[in-house]
């Protein structure tokens, strides 16, 4: 009970500290990166990516400048976080989805296989969100803690540490996301070949980072003002005297 104590203090204290923008788009990429995923975006023999793939960078970058600045622990507290709040999302469609009223769609239609599309769609499957969710929780963890171990190894705080640990951590637990995934879903459910799950895992992971690796530069310019404006304070203060 103490630890449960310390820990749900550790969160309160870090929670007000962490930058609000920052936890917003977290926890939006997540939610979105979900619903996402429903749909295709391009299809081949060795190269499946979803929707999803648009937005699941900005979650990997919002880990990367937290880790950089408040510690791996407290990456991770909030990647949790996000789960939860995925999985309460989710529960919220499955609950809204077997409503008896009818989607906007229905009366532009007027047929109910699109109203049981949406609801399908909306609603989710109960293997999709079980897969999604054990992918983050280990993908994320993995992130923290690839990025924060290299960075105790840099010497350096410029951009090119930055972009070191940060795309190091991060090609790694988005392959790692990927193929806990596919292997859980895909595999499983959907019948793709080993070949299949581990070369999608690989080239998903590849196409994702790019997104990171364009936009890294603002993370790296938010990260600095951070240190730079003493954001957090409070934060680091309490860990350190931990």
């Amino acid at each position: 009970m103490n630890y449960l104590k310390r820990e749900l203090e550790d969160l309160r204290i870090l929670l007000r500290n962490v930058p609000s923008l920052v936890v917003s788009l977290f926890f939006i990429s997540v939610i979105v990166m979900n619903l996402l995923a429903n749909k295709e975006l391009f299809s081949a023999k060795y190269l499946a990516l979803d929707c999803g793939f648009t937005v699941s960078w900005i979650s990997f970058l919002c880990m990367d400048m937290i880790c950089k600045h408040f510690g791996p622990k407290a990456a991770a507290k909030i990647s949790v976080m996000a789960l939860l709040i995925n999985l309460g999302v989710c529960l919220l469609f499955k609950l809204m989805s077997m409503t008896p009223g009818m989607w906007g769609e229905f009366y532009t239609f007027g047929s109910e296989d699109v109203n049981q599309a949406l609801n399908n769609t909306i609603g989710g499957s109960w293997y999709i969100v079980f897969g999604s969710s054990l992918a983050m929780l280990v993908s994320a963890i993995c992130n923290s803690v690839i990025n924060h171990s290299i960075g105790k190894r840099l010497k350096t705080d410029d951009y090119k540490a930055f972009a070191i640990r940060s795309f190091t951590s991060t090609g790694i637990a988005q392959f790692i996301d990927n193929l806990v995934f596919a292997t859980v879903v895909s595999h499983v459910f959907f019948g793709w070949t080993w070949v299949q799950v581990l070369t999608c895992s690989l080239t998903g992971a590849a196409m994702e980072l790019l997104g990171e690796i364009v936009l890294s530069p603002v993370g790296y310019r938010a990260s600095r003002s951070w240190k730079k404006d003493g954001v957090g304070k409070e934060y680091l203060k309490y860990i350190g005297e931990k």
